[in-house]
């Protein structure tokens, strides 16, 4: 992932100095604005916040964004239950960039051994890559991106990418939350009476 250079976040509180302009993933934050390193003094006005609090703001964001797809995901059909296991990641250098864990659980595609599987949000779109850390060319002002990914058991408690079904183990990417929603339930559906009232979600 390459790096995005030293910036420097300050909150954009009502009546705060407006000097300089909002990037364009600052929008995210809602209450925080980004500007890189400069030599100027801060406006009057203007508190800085440390990356450690831009870390936090952007995981309640993430958070509560998991919290409200999930409780779509399991309100759509008492045949379809998906269990909650919500947390989230920054990234150090940049802050104001994470994503969430949102549910997990496994599928069986045709007559294979069953597929276990993560459903994810990010506040960023990106490339998904075969190797770590996964994320390529993250872009900013894009939305969220929604994904799924096929992972397996590895030595001890950790986890890696099952790459089986494809070398990247990515099931579906989108930037639609309806497609998403759709996807994730076709994934946690247990049978094809429940695929079926997926499938209704179009017409």
């Amino acid at each position: 992932m390459p790096s995005s250079g030293k910036l420097r976040y300050y909150d954009a509180t009502p009546g705060a100095g407006r000097a300089g302009s909002a990037a364009p993933h600052s929008e995210f934050l809602r209450t925080g604005r980004i500007e890189r390193s400069s030599p100027e003094r801060p406006s009057p006005g203007r508190r800085y916040i440390s990356a450690e609090e831009v870390a936090e703001r952007t995981g309640r964001i993430l958070t509560a964004a998991g919290e409200t797809t999930y409780q779509r995901i399991n309100s759509f059909h008492r045949a379809i239950r998906l269990p909650k296991a919500i947390f989230y990641r920054v990234f150090d250098d940049i802050p104001h960039f994470g994503y969430c864990h949102v549910t997990t659980a496994s599928t069986a595609f045709k007559a294979e051994e069953p597929v276990n599987w993560s459903f994810y949000i990010a506040n960023f779109s990106s490339e998904i890559s075969e190797t770590y850390p996964f994320f390529e060319r993250i872009r900013s002002g894009k939305g969220r991106m929604y994904f799924a990914v096929a992972f397996e058991k590895a030595p001890g408690d950790m986890f890696k990418i099952d790459r089986s079904l494809r070398k990247n183990g990515l099931l579906f990417r989108t930037s639609d939350p309806q497609v998403a929603l759709r996807n994730v339930l076709m994934l946690g559906a247990p049978n094809e009476a429940a695929r079926s009232l997926v499938r209704q979600m179009d017409g």
